[in-house]
């Protein structure tokens, strides 16, 4: 469940795209950290900022990507809904300087930590958005990113886990959806899954403000 409460204190509703992560999060969080925030993102690495940066990261599980990144010595702000993961990172992670967060795509509200980034990453997040959401979540990627500022998304393609809500994306989709709100494409890449589950494959895409 998530604690997150409206202005009129009653409890936000968990985004659907959550549903299935609470039951499993002690798992998942096994899962997670059993790859390295290099391997996840060897692709994009040489784009990731070299002098310490402000880093969103949307989605982000236990939190080994921003942990990854502020041992680099960048300013991280983990954006997580499902509490039990939220908690299980805070917890994994306790002594990396991570900001958390109880927010989610579309919206994406950010009141605790206002101002734009030098990067943002959704990693395995964009799938659980609609077209409609996608649409949305992609505006307002834009208008949280610096001038320069990069977009890392990589999209999980192939079957849907049970109980998880997941729709189908592309990286042409992305691409586009990216140029309709002023990122250009600057790096699109394929790889198979680290974890080697049949069908499942991803793409890496970096779009720049």
């Amino acid at each position: 469940m998530s604690d997150r409460l409206a202005p009129d204190g009653n409890n936000i509703r968990p985004p659907r795209g959550t549903a299935g992560y609470a039951r499993v999060a002690d798992a998942l969080a096994v899962q997670y950290e059993e790859v390295t925030f290099s391997e996840v993102h060897r692709d994009v690495l040489g784009l990731v900022p070299a002098v310490p940066a402000r880093i969103l990261d949307i989605g982000a599980g236990t939190g080994r990507d921003a942990a990854a990144l502020a041992a680099l010595g960048h300013s991280v702000v983990a954006v997580e809904p499902t509490t039990e993961l939220r908690l299980l990172g805070q917890r994994i992670h306790a002594g990396s300087a991570i900001d958390w967060v109880d927010d989610a795509l579309p919206d994406l509200a950010l009141p605790q930590c206002p101002g734009r980034f030098d990067a943002i990453f959704a990693t395995a997040v964009w799938m659980h958005l609609d077209a409609g959401e996608r649409r949305q979540a992609m505006a307002r990627v834009a208008d949280l990113l610096m001038s320069g500022g990069r977009f890392f998304v990589n999209l999980r393609h192939g079957p849907v886990p049970d109980g998880r809500i997941m729709f189908d994306v592309s990286a042409a989709e992305t691409g586009e959806l990216g140029a309709a709100n002023r990122l250009r494409k600057i790096l699109s890449s394929e790889r198979s899954d680290l974890y080697g589950r049949g069908g499942v494959r991803w793409s890496s895409l970096v779009l720049q403000a």
